[in-house]
């Protein structure tokens, strides 16, 4: 074949195959972390300021109106950090008395009313111990109450996963406000992956209810007697990150993959992320396929997947004046990758990931912005700590 015959035939088949590729991938392929790490940008220049030790296995951290914290403690305490970052040696007196302590199951998020200054709700989601359910049984669960003086008073129950279930894995427990009024819960599927696909059980779901516990009548499945009212998106296998986008008002997660396929997702009502039916990830020690694979019809695709996995907890968009870089960009913590972890956003598409603080901090368990525009760090240790990165 002549040299000049031989470049069109190999154009000709490559347009082909370009137009075959096109065709057969009607949704665009999730981005993976290990193509995108060659694309970060330079690090942004930061020091890193140790402000509280001393810390067991932190969870969350909130600020009150005026600059004092709120941290929880995995174990059922909650600590009140001055604005000048002293900890009072005392835990707040008040929780709820049904905490169950078992494997990852505890005290999780803390989160401030938006109107705080007016209404003074705070809201807190823990594993509840089951009055109904079998023996040892908890359930993740959302309460609110008042701080007043060094207690929590008005305590109200606003929400349990039902059924409850014994086994200490998957809980969730993230707490999300957005701008209508209504208050998001993350739920895990208790280790248990078909419960995640059950029409009548909350496991494995993102629940949506007004901030006094009420289920709104727009919730996707209100109306449909065999299915959980509370639900607004399903298929999820345990959510530990949630954040309202500074723009849009939607809430974005991520999630815990197997191994490998950790995700993050847009939450839209009535939407199915179809766990275990496809996930991105592998069975444990034998490495085989879960479920279809990765693409189902009627099951929403993640926008960013990482493989393997990092173990994601904590989110937070950062929209702050310090590090002018850094704005528009999504910071998340990893357990098993012991780092923090910048996505570069373009609209809905990750474009870039950035790996910082590697193996130094230890497994950072939460990750937010402060109301001065810095980064705060929590980390999951027996003893652990709060640190600050400053410019």
């Amino acid at each position: 074949m002549a040299m000049k015959d031989r470049k069109r035939w190999l154009g000709m088949a490559s347009m082909l195959l370009q137009c075959v590729a096109w065709a057969s991938a009607p949704e665009p392929i999730p981005t993976q972390s290990k193509d995108l790490l060659r694309n970060a940008p330079s690090p942004v220049a930061f020091q890193v300021q140790t402000l509280v030790k001393g810390l067991s296995h932190p969870w969350s951290l909130a600020w009150l109106p005026g600059g004092d914290l709120l941290i929880t403690e995995r174990e059922g305490r909650l600590r009140r950090i001055s604005r000048d970052f002293q900890l009072d040696p005392r835990p707040i007196e008040g929780l709820p008395a049904d905490i169950v302590v078992d494997g990852q199951g505890g005290l999780f998020d803390v989160a401030v009313h938006p109107d705080h200054a007016r209404n003074g709700w705070i809201y807190l989601a823990y594993a509840q111990a089951s009055k109904d359910g079998p023996r040892g049984a908890s359930a993740t669960a959302l309460v609110r109450a008042r701080l007043q003086g060094h207690r929590l008073v008005e305590l109200q129950n606003l929400f349990a996963m039902r059924p409850a279930s014994r086994g200490g894995r998957h809980l969730g427990g993230r707490i999300a406000f957005d701008r209508q009024g209504h208050v998001f819960l993350t739920l895990g599927d208790r280790g248990d992956d078909a419960r995640a696909q059950k029409p009548r059980d909350h496991a494995g779901s993102v629940i949506r209810l007004h901030d006094d516990g009420r289920v709104p009548t727009s919730n996707p499945f209100v109306q449909q007697s065999q299915q959980m009212p509370e639900v607004f998106s399903r298929g999820h296998r345990n959510i530990q990150g949630a954040a309202i986008h500074p723009q849009t008002g939607e809430l974005w997660t991520h999630e815990h993959g197997p191994q490998g396929g950790d995700e993050l997702n847009i939450v839209r009502s009535g939407r199915d992320f179809g766990w275990p039916t496809i996930t991105y990830g592998v069975n444990y020690v034998t490495g085989t396929r879960i479920g279809v694979g990765t693409r189902q019809a009627g099951m929403t695709q993640p926008l960013h997947v990482w493989v393997p996995s990092i173990a994601p907890s904590g989110l937070a968009f950062y929209e702050g004046n310090a590090f002018p870089a850094w704005r528009g960009s999504l910071l998340l913590g990893a357990l098993r990758g012991q780092s923090l972890v910048r996505l570069v956003l373009d609209g809905e598409k990750v474009v870039a990931e950035e790996r910082l603080l590697t193996q130094q901090l230890g497994r950072i368990r939460d990750v937010r912005v402060g109301p001065d525009g810095l980064v705060y760090l929590l980390n999951d240790s027996p003893d652990g700590g709060l640190w600050r990165l400053k410019p």
